[in-house]
């Protein structure tokens, strides 16, 4: 069907005369400042350039309601929009600003102290590592030498091992209420798995978050890296993505976050190509403290096909912490201490 060229031409006027309605109000944000730190005071305007009778005006900031001249103390950090709904005549108009918000603290140094070392797998490029109910599990990567396990600590024996299918790259591991959540890299595909057999429950698609990393719980939420800044937050119960944090310092943010693990109540996180690990409030994504365990490299056999450290998990019994790498034949048993 072909519409007369009249129809056609008053369609286009009416299209152009809404947008042009949307345009002329000329309403923006103004702020007094492009970035600020947790805790200083942002102060907002609206530009009204037509000078047309604003009766009201409220503020949102990380999905909350925000009042003008106020201290931004409960948001989280990162790269955020400010959104302002603007009431005039019988309209509303909502206008969008962006900020980035750093954390105000600079994060404490921590040492670490060794307690034991234990044999690991040589040929394991670790990717996942952590205890449960006493026992640790591993998760590896590389495509056709992909590899989930249940590995007895103490001898580096392999108690029960689930070899993956060769097109999948393992990732980061966490288990919740006897069922392991199993990531790979970018395949866009998560597993979940029974804990004592290793039988495959289900699967499931990521989100906005396109690659799995590093995976951890806090009991009740499931917590996965993709490789940026950012951390998301996941429902164990559907498995979709509910929120995710952006890991900042005063400084900028922290990118290529990996393995991750809950410790008493903070994310432990490693950098990838960086033997340390940052300790990161949950709440709002602000690094709190940072480990060097670059030194313990050195005392693994050194090979061609030596990496990273990756692959941090807590033993809540014993109160330390078990720290490897990608192809390490070492296990490290330490404490840490704030500098």
């Amino acid at each position: 069907m072909h519409l007369p060229k009249y129809i056609i031409a008053t369609c286009l006027s009416l299209l152009l005369i809404n947008c042009d309605d949307n345009k002329k109000t000329g309403f923006s944000i103004k702020t007094n400042v492009k970035s600020l730190t947790l805790g200083d005071t942002l102060q907002l305007t609206i530009n009204n350039p037509n000078k047309l009778e604003i009766k009201n005006v409220s503020y949102q900031l990380d999905n909350n309601e925000f009042k003008n001249n106020s201290a931004v103390n409960n948001s989280r950090l990162g790269a955020k929009n400010i959104i302002a709904t603007v009431s005039y005549g019988e309209k509303t108009e909502v206008l969008t600003q962006p900020i980035t918000v750093y954390n105000n603290i600079i994060p404490s140094i921590y040492t670490y102290e060794i307690v034991n070392t234990y044999p690991h797998d040589i040929s394991s490029y670790t990717q996942g590592l952590e205890f449960y109910k006493g026992q640790l599990y591993e998760s590896t990567g590389q495509k056709t030498k992909s590899k989930l396990r249940r590995v007895n600590f103490e001898t580096g024996e392999v108690l029960k091992n689930l070899n993956l299918e060769d097109r999948y790259f393992g990732e980061g591991l966490t288990i919740l209420n006897d069922k392991i959540y199993h990531l790979t890299w970018q395949a866009n595909t998560g597993f979940v798995y029974d804990v004592e057999s290793f039988k495959k429950l289900s699967s499931f698609k990521y989100g906005a978050s396109k690659e799995g990393w590093g995976f951890c719980n806090d009991g009740k939420k499931l917590y996965k890296s993709d490789g940026t800044e950012k951390i998301w937050t996941i429902n164990p119960e559907n498995l979709t993505e509910e929120n995710h944090l952006e890991v900042y310092t005063e400084k900028g943010k922290i990118p290529s976050l990996n393995e991750l693990e809950w410790i008493n109540g903070k994310i432990f996180a490693n950098i990838y190509q960086r033997n340390g690990v940052v300790i990161i409030n949950p709440k709002n994504g602000g690094v709190e403290g940072v480990i060097d365990f670059e030194p313990l490299k050195k005392l693994v056999t050194q090979h061609s096909e030596l990496d990273v450290l990756n692959g941090i998990a807590y033993h809540p019994e014993r109160k330390t912490i078990f720290v490897t790498g990608k192809n390490w034949d070492k296990l490290f048993e330490v404490t840490i201490k704030k500098q």
